[in-house]
C-alpha cells in the first residue's frame, strides 16, 4: 500500500515541499480524510469540502502563521485544521475536551482570530493589517476568507467600506458557491449569480466601486489557478478582493445534490455517501418543528401573520411557513439587526409578526431589540430557538445570555415553555394580540410529548403554575429545565418535601406566587439554562430583597464562564444543572 503524501504532512511548512504537481492528490487525500472523520464523528461537511483546494492554495502560497489567514464564521476550516497541527487529534473534533469544531486562538498560532458568527472576518482582518501598517511589517500578509451568504450582512459591508480607504495590505477572499446554511438570498446574491467562470455581468463592480483591487472570477477547484493567481496578489498593494467560485460539498455526490442537509449531516457512509438511517417514527418533535407547525395552523386562521429569519429557515422551521405563505415569509439572509428593525417596521402597520432568530445570533441585534421595539413598546414576537447549552457548536453558539440581557429591557415579556404543548400555546396567545413586545425561548432538539397538537389555550401573561407540591424546599425553574428537575425528583425517596413550581415568565414574574412561596419556604433553589448574573434567579432575589423576604435563595444555572463544546448532557452537568447534580443538591437541602 503506497503511502500518502498527506502522511508526511502535519504543518504547512511540510506542504510546501510537495511540488505544485502533486497537489491535486493531497487535495483528494485531505477530501477524504474529511470525509471519513466526519462520517462516523459527525460535524460541518459540505463547507469544508467546498475549499480544499483553496485551503491548500492559501497555506501553499503564504508563509501561515506568520501570514494571517482569518476563516469568517469557521464551518469550512477543517481541511485548515488538519494541515495545521491537528490532524492526529481532528478526530476528537466538537468532543468534550476535545479540538473545537471552529478556529479558537487558544487553540493554535494559526487560528488568527476565533469565530462561529458571521461577517467578523473582514474586520478582523483589517484590525490585523492596520496593526502591521502601524508596526512597519509592511511584507505582512493579511487574508480574510468570507462565504457570498456572509459577505450580505452588514457588518461585512462596513469593514469593505473601511477596508476601502484603509490603504493596507489586505486580501479578501469571496468563496462564492451560492449557499450558507440554507440557500442565499438578495440582491447581492443575484449579482454574483450571474458571474461565472466566463465572465461577468455588463454591469459596475461592487467590489471596485468600494475602491478594492478585484479579481476574478477564479475556479476554486483549478488549485494551478488558485495559486497563480494568490502569487500574483501578494505582490500588488492596497485592497485586495479575489472572487473565486467553489461548489460546497465538493468530491461528495449527495453532498453536492444536497448542499442544505449535508451543511452538517449527521452520520454517513463514507464509501457511499448516504445518510445512515435516523428513525424518528414514535419520537416528540423538535421544538423548531412545534413552532414551524403551529404558526402555519395559526396563519391559516389570521391572514396578517407574517414570518421573518435571518437565514435560517431550515434550522428553524419557519420554511414550513414560507412554503405554505411564501408572500407573507421573509428570508433576510445574515442580517439580525435588519430582521428586529424590519419586524418593528412591518408591526407598525398592525401585523403580527413572528421574528425567529437563533438565540445566540440575537445577540448581534441587541440595540435593535431595544431601540427599535422594546422603546416604541411594538409587539413583536421574538422566537428564540437554541436557547440554553445548544453542545457541540460550543461557546460561540449556546444560548445562554437572553435572559440576562433581555430581562433589564422595559415593556419586554419574557416566557419560556416547559414543553411543546406551552410552546404551541404561547404562540397563540403571542398572536391574539400583546400590547408588548415578547421573547419565546426555547431549546434546541426534541421535547417529551408525542402528542402535542392539542386544542389552543390562551396563556395569562405573568403567571406560574405549580407542578409538584411540597413541605419544606421550593423549587423554582424556567423552560424545559422543569423536566430535568422532575426527572431529579424521581429517585428522591423523600420527594413530598420539595416543591416544584414553573414560573413560565421571567417577566413579568408572578408575584402572587412568589409572595405565597416565600411566605411559605425557608429554603428556594432557582434553577435555569443560562447564566446566573442577572438571570432568572437573580430576578427572584431582586423582588426577595425588595420585598425583605428572609430564608436561604440558592441559584443553579450557569456560573461565570463560557461553556465551551461537549453533548448538550456532559456540559449540564459541567455546570451543575443535570439530573444528578440537582439531585445533590436537592438531598443537601431536605437532609
Amino acid at each position: 500500500m503506497s503511502k500518502k503524501i498527506l502522511d508526511s504532512i502535519q504543518f504547512p511548512k511540510d506542504l510546501r515541499k510537495v511540488s505544485k504537481e502533486k497537489l491535486p492528490q493531497v487535495a483528494k487525500e485531505l477530501r477524504d480524510f474529511i470525509i471519513n472523520i466526519v462520517a462516523t464523528k459527525e460535524g460541518h461537511l459540505g463547507a469544508s469540502l467546498g475549499v480544499v483546494e483553496l485551503t491548500i492554495a492559501l497555506h501553499y502560497i503564504f508563509k501561515t502563521p506568520d501570514d494571517i489567514l482569518v476563516w469568517d464564521v469557521g464551518h469550512q476550516a477543517y481541511g485548515h485544521k488538519i494541515l495545521t497541527g491537528r490532524k492526529d487529534s481532528f478526530h476528537t473534533n466538537r468532543k468534550l475536551n476535545g479540538i473545537s469544531g471552529f478556529p479558537k486562538i487558544g487553540e493554535s498560532n494559526y487560528d488568527a482570530f476565533g469565530v462561529g458568527h458571521s461577517s467578523t472576518a473582514i474586520s478582523a482582518t483589517l484590525g490585523m493589517a492596520i496593526a502591521s501598517q502601524i508596526k512597519g511589517e509592511i511584507q505582512k500578509q493579511h487574508i480574510a476568507i468570507v462565504g457570498d451568504a456572509s459577505i450580505a450582512s452588514g457588518m461585512a459591508f462596513e469593514a469593505l467600506n473601511h477596508a476601502g480607504i484603509a490603504n493596507t495590505n489586505i486580501l479578501v477572499i469571496l468563496n462564492d458557491n451560492a449557499i450558507g446554511i440554507d440557500p442565499s438570498v438578495g440582491a447581492l446574491k443575484d449579482y454574483l449569480t450571474k458571474v461565472t467562470l466566463d465572465g461577468a455581468p455588463e454591469t459596475d463592480n461592487i467590489f471596485e466601486a468600494l475602491n478594492f483591487n478585484y479579481s476574478g472570477p477564479v475556479d476554486g477547484h483549478n488549485l494551478e489557478e488558485l495559486t497563480l493567481e494568490l502569487e500574483r496578489l501578494k505582490n500588488v498593494s492596497g485592497p485586495k478582493l479575489m472572487h473565486v467560485i467553489t461548489k460546497k460539498g465538493k468530491g461528495l455526490r449527495q453532498a453536492e445534490e444536497n448542499q442544505v442537509e449535508y451543511h452538517a449531516p449527521g452520520k454517513f457512509d463514507a464509501l457511499t455517501g448516504d445518510l445512515l438511517p435516523r428513525d424518528s417514527n414514535g419520537l416528540p418533535p423538535k421544538f423548531q418543528d412545534v413552532f414551524g407547525e403551529t404558526i402555519v395552523e395559526l396563519a391559516k386562521e389570521n391572514e396578517n401573520i407574517v414570518g421573518i429569519t435571518p437565514a435560517m429557515p431550515t434550522g428553524s422551521s419557519l420554511k414550513y411557513f414560507m412554503e405554505t405563505f411564501p408572500e407573507r415569509a421573509f428570508d433576510v439572509g445574515i442580517a439580525e439587526q435588519h430582521a428586529v428593525t424590519l419586524s418593528a417596521g412591518l408591526t407598525t402597520q398592525g401585523l403580527t409578526v413572528f421574528c425567529n432568530i437563533y438565540s445566540t445570533f440575537l445577540q448581534r441585534a441587541y440595540d435593535q431589540v431595544i431601540h427599535d421595539v422594546c422603546l416604541q413598546n411594538l409587539p413583536v414576537i421574538f422566537c428564540l430557538d437554541r436557547a440554553g447549552i445548544v453542545g457541540e457548536d460550543g461557546a460561540t453558539h449556546h444560548g445562554i445570555f437572553d435572559l440576562a440581557f433581555l430581562r433589564c429591557i422595559p415593556n419586554l415579556i419574557i416566557f419560556a415553555p416547559r414543553n411543546e404543548i406551552e410552546l404551541r400555546n404561547i404562540l397563540y396567545t403571542a398572536q391574539l394580540g400583546l400590547k408588548n413586545p415578547i421573547a419565546i425561548r426555547y431549546p434546541r432538539g426534541r421535547g417529551s410529548i408525542k402528542d402535542w397538537k392539542k386544542p389552543f389555550s390562551e396563556i395569562e401573561t405573568g403567571k406560574g403554575v405549580c407542578l409538584q407540591k411540597g413541605s419544606e424546599v421550593a423549587i423554582l425553574t424556567i423552560g424545559t429545565i422543569s423536566e430535568t428537575v422532575l426527572n431529579a425528583l424521581k429517585s428522591i425517596s423523600e420527594k413530598e418535601k420539595v416543591a416544584v413550581y414553573d414560573m413560565r415568565f421571567i417577566k413579568p414574574l408572578d408575584t402572587e406566587l412568589l409572595n405565597a412561596i416565600f411566605k411559605k419556604y425557608q429554603t428556594i433553589i432557582t434553577v435555569e439554562d443560562g447564566v446566573i448574573k442577572g438571570g432568572f434567579g437573580s430576578g427572584v432575589l431582586e423582588y426577595a430583597s425588595e420585598k425583605n423576604y428572609k430564608g436561604t435563595v440558592k441559584i443553579l444555572g450557569i456560573s461565570d464562564y463560557f461553556p465551551q463544546h461537549g453533548t448538550v448532557d456532559e456540559l449540564k452537568d459541567e455546570a451543575g444543572v443535570s439530573i444528578g447534580k440537582i439531585k445533590q443538591i436537592i438531598l443537601k437541602c431536605i437532609q
